[in-house]
């Protein structure tokens, strides 16, 4: 695995609104806090769980979660 074929999970905090759904599409990755906002568990994305992620950031209805690929 190269530098580049690294996929990093972003949860942006601050545009987060607490809805739940990333955890509930990634739970290997994300869960959720005691005021429902989401706690990431592991910064980069298993190649298993890449399309996972991918459906969880589109899902994302304040575009909150982005992957990066690093």
């Amino acid at each position: 695995m190269t530098a580049v074929d690294r996929e990093v999970l972003r949860i942006d905090r601050i545009a987060c609104t607490g809805h739940g759904q990333c955890a509930e599409l990634l739970p290997e990755l994300i869960t959720l806090d005691e005021w429902g906002y989401p706690v990431q568990h592991g910064a980069v994305v298993p190649r298993s769980l890449r399309s996972y992620a991918g459906r969880a950031v589109r899902a994302c209805p304040r575009l909150a979660l982005r992957t990066d690929r690093r």
